[in-house]
């Protein structure tokens, strides 16, 4: 109970932002932002009033964590097998174009700006992987520095306010289809929500399919971290200095909820539910995806992104933008083939 108390004003407002956005974004025409990149910007905006009042941020925390995973979960409803195996062909292909230019252009951008190893790699890991979540994994596993960890998840974030705003713009003036779209989010974009706002500000069809090809990245992350944690015990090996090596936990860092996602596309691959629940529960998945982008947004302050340094940022949009580009061509030599 004392729990319930302690989470229910962040969430009361989460939702109440969520319905706000979906409110409003029926009075926007062609459905050009979409609800969830709606309630990013509300929650945003509401960032600086949100400081304010210390009681909202458990709520706030736990929907931007659980109430996301529980809303891609459930997206799963409006999948079908072929349809997740075929999505997940295509992301593995466009992953062997991404994942070597990624990690190729951070390289090559490290030695320019004189970029340690370890940020070097966070900001490529973010751009190849899944944004913020692989910071944040990697970090600790290779001991780099907070500042570091706090660069990368920046730059990330400044990229994907970018794109989750132009992408669906852009997307349309090129006359991208449903399925072009999906496979260029799904390969571009960093962060698991900003894939859902950019994708669903499109179309519900390609928001789906960014989504799924967003997941077959994010399995990524268990091998990409296994890989950094041997080069860290090595580089750690060879230093006068060294000291312990942290060991990692593969059960700890594998996107579990990923295999929920697929247990409910086997639940509505069987056709035992019936298509009214199917549309309801799809409504619920929507609104959750809302309300953790709105709350992503109430704990974003622009004024510390503003204060991150300004040479892993041009490192970090070089990377990400010859990332777009690279999975903007392959998308179309793919679905050309």
């Amino acid at each position: 109970m004392d729990k319930l108390k302690k989470y229910l004003p962040g969430i009361i407002l989460a939702t109440a932002v969520a319905i706000s956005a979906t409110l409003l974004n029926d009075f926007i025409p062609k459905d050009i932002l979409g609800a969830t990149l709606l309630a990013l910007i509300i929650g945003m905006l509401l960032n600086p009033v949100v400081e304010k009042f210390g009681f909202f941020n458990d709520g706030i925390n736990w929907v931007s964590r659980f109430i996301l995973k529980l809303g891609i979960i459930l997206m799963g409803i409006n999948l079908s097998f072929l349809q997740v195996l075929q999505a997940g062909k295509y992301g593995l292909l466009l992953m062997a174009f991404t994942l070597t230019t990624s990690f190729a252009v951070a390289q090559v951008c490290g030695k320019i700006f004189k970029i340690n190893w370890k940020l070097t790699n966070l900001l490529a890991v973010s751009t190849a992987i899944c944004g913020g979540t692989a910071v944040a994994t990697l970090g600790p596993t290779i001991e780099a520095e907070e500042r570091d960890i706090a660069y990368a998840i920046s730059a990330t974030f400044l990229f994907d306010i970018i794109t989750v705003i132009l992408f669906p713009i852009i997307g349309r003036m090129l006359g991208l289809s449903d399925t072009g779209y999906g496979l260029w989010i799904g390969t571009a974009v960093n962060d698991t929500s900003s894939v859902v706002a950019a994708g669903y500000a499109f179309s519900d069809a390609a928001g789906a399919l960014a989504t799924i090809v967003k997941l077959t990245r994010t399995l990524f992350i268990v091998p990409v971290v296994l890989v950094f944690s041997w080069i860290n015990a090595k580089k750690k090996a060879q230093s006068a200095y060294a000291t312990t090596i942290n060991k990692v936990k593969v059960m700890e860092i594998f996107p579990w909820f990923i295999l929920l996602f697929l247990v409910v596309v086997g639940i509505k691959s069987t056709g035992i539910i019936p298509e009214v629940a199917v549309g309801s529960i799809s409504n619920i998945s929507k609104l959750f995806l809302a309300m953790a982008l709105a709350s992503i947004g109430m704990k974003t302050s622009l004024k510390e992104v503003a204060g991150v340094g300004i040479t892993p940022m041009i490192a970090g949009v070089i990377i990400d933008t010859s990332v777009v580009i690279v999975a903007l061509f392959a998308q179309g030599i793919i679905l050309g083939a």
